[in-house]
This record gives structure tokens, sequence and C-alpha cells, in this order.
């Protein structure tokens, strides 16, 4: 079984005071020999999870959010990580997949043979255009057939020193690669979907699939009968592709007396550094993640995360309120017990 977190940028995380000052000064100098909060925190909270036994750090990236680029922040933390993983998001359509593999190769490099990339189909219209990219919208299944693309024309530069594809998104004429990535081994390829085309992509190129449920699940129950379903078709069509997927799964997590009391602390938090937020749409848009049976009394919140695990769930993304404390509390409650069986 292995766990991961979030990097805390303001894009990916709330709940932190550090996060929101970030946030609400990105556009403003800072202070001489300052360092932006955001990175400070993460530095110190991502490097607190290497020490304590996280796995894997999903470096998420908004483009157009105030956070440090995913590329800049998983480079000068990962060099200073000793066993954690670093997995950085990436759109296509934005980037072309030959930067992508230099960019991945020399981090891989940095952190030796500790990278992975999370490839995000993406949404976000505004972002496309401001940053020159092609978004193929929602909807549209070509988006994944360029997924797929981006993918082989990454593998085949990491494992060719000269390389040519033909493909209808990407060409890529005779590329002779500089650069290898730092183990024999290609950095792995995570990703999310949730339409049959973009499950069909999955099970052909992708290591591993963030699995999902419908938002309109009642309880924990509907959330674990929701996984197996899907979980077993992204089998069923990775077999037929001659391959397997690993299942990662990201659920909230905060911890109380009681799930009620370990909700109100966790919205309490959330809420602590976002003036004027709409309470009702937060909970709208948390109450999904929040069914998955990760709020209440640890051994709760632990037996249910054992139950993932046994239905074949081999990671568990971590989303939780990001201050040091809390994880050092994730190892002690949720990683330590589950490694030791």
């Amino acid at each position: 079984m292995q766990f991961g977190l979030y990097v805390t940028q303001p894009n990916a995380l709330a709940g932190s005071p550090e996060l929101a000052a970030s946030r609400d000064n990105a556009r403003e100098p800072m202070p001489r020999g300052a360092v932006d909060p955001q990175f400070a925190l993460a530095r110190d909270v991502l490097l607190e999870a290497d020490r304590v036994g996280f796995d894997i750090i999903l470096f998420a990236e908004r483009h157009l959010g105030p956070d440090i680029a995913a590329w800049i922040m998983a480079s000068a933390i990962g060099a200073q990580t000793r066993r954690i993983r670093n997995m950085v998001a990436v759109h296509p359509g934005l980037l072309h997949p030959v930067m992508v593999a230099k960019l991945a190769a020399s981090l891989d490099r940095i952190c030796p043979g500790r990278m992975a990339i999370n490839i995000v189909t993406g949404w976000n219209e505004v972002e496309f255009r401001a940053f020159g990219g092609q978004l193929l919208p929602d909807g549209d299944p070509t988006r994944y057939d360029r997924a797929r693309e981006f993918i082989e024309v990454l593998r085949g530069l990491w494992r060719e020193p000269r390389f040519s594809f033909d493909g209808r998104f990407y060409k890529v004429d005779d590329v002779a690669f500089p650069l290898a990535p730092a183990t024999a081994n290609p950095p792995e390829i995570f990703t999310a979907a949730r339409g049959g085309p973009g499950l069909e992509m999955i099970a052909a190129a992708a290591d591993w699939w963030f699995v999902d449920y419908p938002k309109t699940v009642a309880d924990v129950a509907e959330v674990e009968a929701a996984l197996r379903a899907k979980m077993s078709d992204v089998t069923a069509r990775a077999a037929r592709h001659g391959r397997k997927v690993r299942f990662a799964f990201n659920p909230f997590i905060a911890f109380g007396e009681s799930r009620d009391s370990a909700m109100d602390f966790a919205y309490r938090d959330l809420l602590r550094y976002e003036p004027g937020a709409d309470t009702r749409l937060m909970r709208s848009r948390l109450g999904p993640p929040m069914k998955a049976g990760g709020i209440g009394p640890a051994r709760d919140v632990r037996d249910q995360m054992r139950r993932y695990r046994d239905m074949g769930i081999e990671l568990l993304l971590l989303k939780f309120i990001p201050t040091i404390e809390n994880t050092r509390r994730m190892a002690e409650e949720i990683i330590e017990p589950l490694r030791a069986r």
C-alpha cells in the first residue's frame, strides 16, 4: 500500500494562513529576503511527509491560479527529499510532449528515479486560451486520443535515443533526444477520467488510474459499490490490451470524536481563511469527497482505508488540512497501522 498527499498550494488545498496570504498577495512585491509563504509551507510539510513515510506528492497545476508553477515547485522541493516520489500534473494541449519529456527527465535526474506524471486532459478554456493552448472540450472523445498520443511520445523519447512519431495530434521527426530518465524503468503515468473514451485511454496507456465515483452517491457503501464496478470495468479493458492498470484514490481525511464533530472541525478550518466564502457552495463541492469514509474517529477512518486497500486500491492520495501536525497524524493513524496490517 502506498500513500500520497497534495502539494500545499492555493489551487490544491485550503485551510491555511500561509496559503491565504500567498493567494491574497500574489500580485504584490515581496519583502527583501522573504520566500513566498506557499513555498515555505509546502517545503516544510512535504519534507515532513518524506520523513514520516508518505510515498508520493502530487504537484497540481493551475496556470491561472496564484500557485507557483508545478515544475518549479517539484524541482525545488524534490531536490531536498530523500525517498518520496514527485508527481507533476501536465495538460496535453498546453505543452508539447517533447518539452515535457525533457522536463520530466531533468527532474528524474535531480531526484533519481522518483518522478511521475499526472496527465490532466483539461477543462479550463480561459486557461488554455491565455497560455496559447488548444482545449478539446469535455465530451469530445478525441481529447483522450490526444492524451494517448502524448503518452506514446513521452515513452518513445525516454526509450529511444532518436525517435519519430506520426500521429493525428503530434508529429516528431527523428528527434535526437539528449537526456534519458535516471532509471531504466521510465516515470509512471497517472491519470483520471470518467467516461468510456477516457477509460479506454487509461486501459491502453496509463500505469495508474485515480478512481472516481458519481457525486450523487448517498453514503460510503454506495462509494464502495461504485468504485468496485469501475475498477472491474477498467481491469477488463486493460486485459484486452494485454495490460494491467493500478488503482489510486483520493479521500478527504479529518479526525474527530464523531463524524459530525470531525466534519465541523474540517469546515471550520477550511473556511477560517476564506473571508466571504459561500459556506453552502463549499459544502456542496466538498460533500462528495467527504462521503468516502475519511471523516470521523481515527479507528473508523483507518478501518475504511483498509477496506479500500482490500478491494484493490494500491495508493491513497490523502486530502487534509496542510499542517506539519496533520501530516504526522496521518502517518500515525493511517500509514503506520495499514503498513503493519
